[in-house]
């Protein structure tokens, strides 16, 4: 399973903020453990933390993310770059950007759960890989729209990004405009280090 189940703040307080894991945000001072080793931190480990934010941000398993370091490897353009497009583009994360899931982990639920259209069609896998001009609808079902109405009354309403379109009526419907750029990717990463990382394997 590709899901997290443990627990989530603890990965917070080690790698940084990880809003597609979860909403919630630690108290300040709940992490004491703070010594002058780890202001030294060494290049392995600097690059290690930085796979491991971008892994269960995205909430994906270690070989999950490795295939898709080899397509970024083969496609053209910067590797670091095509490798957060794709991960960007997965339905699970588009709906989580739509406001239509809390998280990642929810937004996955409701793909899973065979709550989302994409172009008119039921897609029950989270890693669908979105493209421009796809549509993103919700199935005509009472069950359907209250689970979403509750994530977006439950969270503050947040800037869509400038790859994404959201209509709330009659139904919510979300359009994928473009391939997204770099500067609206939802997390604060190195992907060049991560690149780094798997350099020995790919």
């Amino acid at each position: 399973m590709s899901r997290y189940r443990g627990p989530r703040f603890k990965k917070i307080r080690r790698l940084g903020v990880l809003p597609g894991l979860t909403k919630k945000r630690p108290r300040l001072g709940s992490d004491r453990r703070k010594t002058f080793r780890s202001t030294k931190r060494s290049q392995y480990r600097r690059r290690l933390q930085q796979k491991q934010k971008l892994r269960f941000h995205y909430g994906i398993t270690e070989r999950q993310l490795l295939k898709y370091v080899r397509i970024a490897r083969k496609a053209k353009g910067s590797t670091g770059q095509v490798l957060l497009q794709l991960l960007e583009m997965r339905l699970d994360n588009i709906l989580f950007r739509l406001g239509m899931a809390p998280t990642i982990p929810g937004a996955r639920q409701l793909v899973n759960h065979r709550h989302i259209l994409v172009n008119n069609r039921i897609v029950d896998i989270p890693s669908y890989r979105c493209k421009p001009q796809d549509i993103i609808m919700l199935r005509d079902e009472k069950k359907s729209k209250n689970l979403i109405q509750k994530s977006l009354d439950s969270s503050p309403r947040k800037k869509l990004p400038n790859h994404l379109t959201l209509d709330r009526l009659p139904r919510y419907k979300g359009l994928v405009k473009q391939i997204i750029d770099r500067r609206s990717v939802g997390l604060k990463i190195n992907e060049l280090v991560v690149i780094e990382y798997y350099s020995r394997q790919t």
